[in-house]
């Protein structure tokens, strides 16, 4: 795959993105060496409105997304030549017949690659929301799961658990696609699937639907494993894949995060709302794999909360800790932090986004961090670090778990 000028590239993609006949979806992301796009990340495909087809533009940055429609022709035009003016890192274009990913290099060349479906897919053009589900109602893992009815109808009193799903499926989406486009992870193959592992699993829902949408929606071959310290969630989770038919695609392996053993490293490191430090064990054997992606969301933030009660407050700062809740927030915050900086002193790139809850914890920060090469022994992310542990009197876990 040999790089090609960028305009050259960003022409063929418009040219695609302006075919509403063709595109499923296009998905810009990421940033330019030296730049800072006005958008995060931008999501377009066609939709059929009251006044006709227009181009729906979601673009989100820090905190929400922000949704806006073009009619199909001059405006939708305008609006595709604004957005690749945009410096993002990486397009990602569907269309019905192929798959497009688009990189930029610090040279700001194009690496462009170009792969054909299996099968032609159709579009959907619908703007009602309830239809745009990565995984509908009726899909058999929800229905195994218990999460929907025998109807295919999800259950009132798992709406929540639905939300969960669907928000870390959004995620996953985006950030593997991402992971892809730059070259942090390799595409996978039926002798060498993409290898995941969800530490702390549970009843394993939100494992059982990442194999469901990458396997079967984007068609990905992948392998999932999920650990947990019970028994009974092993046993239970493996009598749901053998149901579903999946019981050669996923394992399940009974240990603690911190030395449950795998047969094979994993390319992406799940750990959604591990209690305390459990998350950082989680970070610190993502690190110890050299995982390409991980996505962890923190809960119970108590260890840095507890040094922050025992150590005095350095001034000015003693009303962020002298009232108990704003203390408890304040850690929280910190904890994330700290654990943001280690990540980046230790190779990765690092995003705090938002996460939906769960019914375990309020919190909803997630920590999406992706591989980019090895350690780094000084400048300003190091001196960060020393300055923000040194001033708060405060011992990380993680940076005792993976030496920093």
């Amino acid at each position: 795959m040999a790089a090609e000028p960028l305009l050259r590239a960003l022409a063929k993609m418009r040219a695609l993105i302006l075919d509403e006949t063709t595109l499923v979806r296009a998905v810009g992301s990421g940033r330019q060496r030296g730049e800072t796009p006005k958008w995060k990340r931008v999501e377009l495909r066609y939709v059929d409105l009251k006044a006709g087809r227009h181009l729906q533009v979601v673009a989100y940055d820090d905190t929400q997304a922000h949704t806006s429609n073009h009619a199909a022709g001059d405006a939708a035009r305008d609006a595709v030549d604004d957005l690749l003016d945009i410096p993002f890192a990486n397009w990602h274009v569907e269309t019905t017949t192929e798959q497009h990913q688009v990189r930029v290099t610090k040279k700001l060349e194009a690496m462009v690659h170009t792969t054909a479906r299996a099968d032609e897919v159709e579009v959907e053009r619908e703007h009602d929301k309830a239809k745009q589900r990565l995984l509908p109602e009726d899909d058999p893992v929800l229905v195994a799961l218990g999460i929907s009815d025998a109807q295919g109808r999800i259950k009132p009193t798992r709406q929540a658990k639905y939300r969960q799903v669907e928000e870390f499926l959004r995620l996953l989406d985006s950030s593997i696609t991402d992971a892809f486009s730059a070259g942090a992870l390799r595409k996978p193959t039926a002798e060498d699937p993409l290898r995941i592992v969800d530490l702390g699993c549970g009843n394993a829902y939100l494992t059982f639907a990442a194999h469901r949408y990458l396997s079967h929606v984007r068609g990905l071959p992948v392998h999932v494993t999920g650990v947990d310290v019970k028994q009974q969630s092993a046993d239970h989770n493996s009598a749901v894949a053998a149901q579903l038919g999946i019981d050669q695609e996923c394992d399940f392996v009974v240990g603690t995060i911190a030395a449950a053993t795998l047969e094979q490293q994993p390319h992406v490191v799940l750990a959604l709302h591990a209690c305390d430090t459990a998350t950082d064990e989680a970070l610190a054997r993502a690190v110890e794999w050299e995982a390409s992606l991980v996505l962890a969301a923190p809960c119970c933030h108590h260890d840095i909360s507890v040094q922050l009660r025992k150590n005095p407050t350095p001034s000015p700062y003693s009303m962020l800790t002298r009232h108990g809740i704003l203390r408890e927030r304040f850690a929280d915050t910190l904890t994330d932090a700290l654990r943001a900086s280690i990540l980046r002193l230790v190779g990765y790139k690092v995003d705090v986004v938002e996460f939906v809850e769960s019914q375990h914890t309020p919190r909803n920060t997630l920590l999406r961090s992706v591989r980019t090469g090895g350690r780094v022994k000084g400048g300003s992310v190091r001196k960060e670090y020393d300055e923000l542990v040194e001033m708060w009197a405060v011992q990380p876990k993680l940076a005792e778990l993976v030496d920093v």
